[in-house]
């Protein structure tokens, strides 16, 4: 009779490591489900809210619609009339001197205030809270007390140059004046929230710096030129990005205030399409405009990071 081999009747039990990775795998796969699970209504509100508009309105960019009739499909004239059309052009003249004023009273008056938060001074945190509430402010409220305070005749801005015995002008109801208007709102509404993060940058510069300076005999103002500026530069640089971005987008201000007037010196980019998609119902050509604006936000970043992205960087 044969000899059954005992080896041929062994069953090899798996070892702890393979247990331990099967496990470890399911675990993964486990946490990896739960993890779609939770992302999922980011990505719905994502794809319904954001994706799917920005793909419909570059959709509809070559189209004439105007949301009752059908689509008619043009090709790139809506892009050959927007960037022929003079009073685009005129608009985004508008915002761009509203985006210099703005941008230049920001990087002075909010890197200003907040040197001087920076003190150790009693209710530091109260002076901190007060000049940034107007940043939390909604842009509704901000344009009428604002329309209010320009009031020509009974405005607090008039009353009080009466009292130094300058005549105050029409502030928005006259052209020359209106957009100045705008950008002296729209400082005192952002300066506030970008002086909080020039502070933020400047206490994130060691002391050890300002102490070695102060040893080798430079004073204050030294100090600041070849200290703080410097080592500032990554947070002036993030403040110069994203207020150009704002700036450019600007519409709830001029919506409230202005409406575009007086004789369209307020008509920014934004409010152009505005009037195009909601007041004339053009639609195709209001997206043609959307997409040039991003064009031109795009553009704008692109150089900002090319010209002063290396400076930004420690």
């Amino acid at each position: 009779m044969a000899r059954t081999s005992a080896s041929s009747n062994t069953v090899v039990a798996p070892t702890s490591a393979a247990v331990g990775t099967r496990l470890l795998r399911g675990l993964r796969s486990e946490q990896l489900r739960a993890g779609y699970l939770f992302l999922l209504p980011t990505l719905l509100h994502f794809a319904v809210f954001v994706a799917f508009p920005v793909l419909y309105a570059l959709y509809l960019s070559f189209h004439d619609w105007n949301m009752i009739g059908d689509r008619r499909f043009v090709g790139l004239e809506n892009y050959q009339t927007v960037l022929s059309d003079p009073k685009f052009l005129e608009s985004v003249q508008h915002t761009a001197l509203f985006t210099v004023g703005v941008m230049a009273g920001i990087l002075v008056m909010s890197l200003g205030l907040a040197l001087a938060l920076d003190n150790r001074i009693r209710a530091m945190n109260l002076f901190r809270g007060i000049y940034f509430s107007p940043a939390v402010t909604s842009v509704i409220v901000v344009g009428l007390v604002w329309m209010w305070m320009y009031h020509t005749q009974f405005g607090m801005v008039n009353l009080f140059l009466e009292q130094l015995g300058v005549r105050g002008p029409g502030w928005i109801s006259d052209p020359n004046w209106a957009l100045v208007s705008l950008i002296i709102t729209a400082l005192w509404k952002n300066v506030g929230y970008f002086a909080v993060i020039f502070l933020a940058g400047l206490q994130g510069i060691d002391e050890m710096y300002y102490e070695a300076a102060r040893i080798d005999g430079a004073g204050g103002f030294g100090v600041f030129r070849h200290i703080t500026l410097p080592l500032l530069m990554p947070t002036t640089f993030f403040v110069l990005v994203m207020g150009v971005i704002l700036s450019f987008q600007v519409f709830g201000l001029v919506y409230v205030m202005t409406s575009g007037g007086p004789v369209g010196a307020t008509t920014v980019i934004v409010y152009y399409l505005y009037e195009q998609a909601f007041v004339f119902f053009k639609m195709g050509y209001a997206s043609a405009v959307a997409y040039v604006l991003f064009a031109i936000i795009f553009t704008l970043t692109l150089i900002q990071f090319r010209f002063l992205g290396r400076h930004a960087e420690l």
